[in-house]
């Protein structure tokens, strides 16, 4: 079973042979990393299961060392005499693999591609070998897909723990923000030091469940590495009640280092905060349908008939008499845009015309977005009730010459330079400026950020 869980930070330069001095200016923490190590060595666990955000990490996958054993030491930090060893534990890594296949998880033990321990697993376990060496480890890495699932593979642990019997504790390896100073290493916003102060009362009062309600655009701003590591740390305590204590939280070169450690006191069915969150997703998607207009009922009927049934025979005949003249008559551009707890799940659209109308062209693009993304799997009958639809009907392209003619909220644009084009829509969320705009525009036409290229604008209206 799991006897205890630590949130904790991995800053090298904690390490006396790094930090050289340095380290006290972060004693506040590496004072708390003691208390932390001598609670762990008291809970004796013969399993260390370590989340750490700088192992291999897949968009779709989540990657588990396999293998007997690892080592590795800081050579990459100027300390490569600090070295350190430890054996895994073989039969927990199988089961958590086999479990997670059972479920449909993606994880497993493939695409291992480097052997070392990295620093997100060094740095703890240098605390931890102060004061506990009888243990075996597993090691896991995080991934691109939704923090439900990263909870779901906390849930898989802790039911690995329960069928091997072991006891088992989990550590969380993970850093705040990196944009909390001017002078730290990714400069200063504002999302930064807001978000340590969120987290830190979400993980220092144990509120696990409000975990999934932090924006991926307000994370990516903050600049944080942790937040995925303790969300399957949270989900290895689900159903379970604890006790949780915040040891330190400061700051001072830029980026934000927190510790937090969780002592369990039995079982509570109540602290089940995936099923509530998905139960709470599930009824703004009731209460979003009873919204919709015709276009995004036309997308989601398709999506729905698609997915189910592999057709789609059916959608625009149950319409054939109620559809608007603009829907039937008129041709135009069309982008159907899938998400899915607040992330985006697929995505696919023309910039000009292909169908012979409107309606036909939601049809054929909201079947695309909902399987033929390449950045996203197909969608699968079990998503069907938690996914947010909008469709975006575009205005003719306009040829501007400079990007002051742009309006990031009001205005798509189009970046053309030889065959390569890219488009991004307005008004997307985590998209504030029109550089921003621009650059991720480039990007998804493979064009150099360096490159000049052609400017096109447009108006949509979006559908919700």
């Amino acid at each position: 079973m799991i006897t205890g869980a630590f949130m904790v930070p991995h800053p090298p330069l904690i390490i006396p042979e790094i930090g050289r001095g340095e380290e006290r200016r972060i004693q506040n923490t590496i004072d708390a990393y003691h208390e932390a190590g001598r609670r762990l060595a008291g809970l004796k666990p013969e399993t260390i299961v370590l989340i750490s955000p700088h192992q291999i990490m897949y968009a779709d996958y989540f990657h588990i060392p396999p293998g007997k054993s690892a080592e590795g030491d800081f050579g990459q930090f100027g300390a490569g005499k600090v070295k350190m060893e430890a054996a895994y534990d073989i039969a927990f890594v199988e089961t958590l693999a086999k479990l997670a296949e059972a479920g449909n998880l993606p994880a497993g033990t493939a695409g291992e591609r480097d052997k070392r321990l990295d620093h997100g697993a060094m740095v703890p376990l240098y605390f931890v070998n102060q004061y506990w060496k009888d243990y075996k480890l597993v090691r896991i890495g995080l991934s691109g897909l939704s923090l439900t699932d990263h909870y779901m593979l906390g849930q898989r642990i802790r039911e690995t723990a329960e069928m091997l019997g072991r006891n088992a504790v989990v550590i969380a390896s993970g850093d705040l923000s990196h944009r909390l100073k001017e002078d730290g290493p990714y400069g200063y916003r504002e999302e930064g030091p807001a978000y340590d102060s969120r987290i830190m009362e979400v993980m220092g009062q144990g509120y696990f469940g409000k975990l999934f309600e932090f924006p991926e655009d307000f994370c990516e701003k903050a600049g944080e590495c942790g937040h995925r590591s303790f969300t399957i740390m949270a989900g290895a305590l689900d159903r379970t009640e604890v006790s949780s204590k915040c040891l330190s939280y400061e700051g001072p070169f830029g980026v934000g280092y927190g510790i937090c450690i969780y002592e369990i006191s039995g079982g509570n069915p109540a602290r089940n905060f995936k099923d509530q969150y998905e139960e709470q997703e599930r009824e703004k998607v009731r209460k979003r349908r009873d919204k919709e207009d015709v276009y995004v009922r036309i997308a989601r009927e398709t999506i729905e008939e698609y997915v189910s049934t592999g057709s789609i025979t059916g959608v625009l005949e149950d319409y054939s008499e109620k559809l608007p003249e603009e829907m039937t008559a008129k041709r135009a551009g069309v982008f159907v845009s899938i998400k899915k707890e607040g992330r985006l799940r697929g995505c696919i659209g023309t910039i000009q015309a292909v169908q012979v109308s409107i309606a036909e062209e939601i049809v054929k693009n909201a079947v695309s977005a909902a399987t033929e993304d390449p950045r996203f799997p197909p969608i699968e009958p079990e998503e069907l009730d938690k996914l947010a639809i909008t469709v975006d009907v575009l205005g003719n392209t306009e040829k501007i010459d400079s990007a002051d003619k742009l309006d990031v909220k009001r205005y798509g644009v189009v970046v053309t330079r030889g065959h390569r084009r890219g488009l991004l829509l307005p008004n997307l969320d985590g998209v504030d400026t029109v550089e921003e705009q621009i650059a991720i525009a480039k990007r998804k036409a493979g064009i150099g950020m360096d490159e000049t290229a052609g400017l096109e604008r447009f108006e949509v209206i979006r559908h919700y």
